[in-house]
């Protein structure tokens, strides 16, 4: 998985889960699910720096999302907001 190599390799990383995939959150826990280990990765790593909390809502996951532990982001109208990601210096990388 690109993003774990790319914290191993000493990058910053912080993973911004948007749109239809927040409503995935609960699947993900699955281990029938064929992405359980890489999700599982980005997790243990800590990579998942948070889900859209509008996305979340609109999608019916933003109790699990919260339930899992996972923070929601809602800078810009409940969305989260890339400037800020820009500013601090990160380079958005879309999967």
């Amino acid at each position: 998985m690109k993003t774990k190599y790319m914290s191993e390799k000493g990058h910053d990383v912080k993973v911004i889960v948007e749109g239809s995939a927040t409503k995935l959150a609960n699947q993900f826990e699955s281990k029938n699910n064929p992405f359980y280990i890489k999700y599982q990765e980005l997790k243990n790593y800590g990579l998942i720096n948070c889900f859209c909390k509008a996305c979340s809502n609109k999608m019916g996951s933003l109790e699990e999302v919260e339930k899992l532990g996972f923070s929601t982001c809602a800078e810009l109208m409940g969305h989260p907001s890339m400037t800020k990601y820009i500013e601090q210096g990160y380079k958005l990388i879309t999967l």
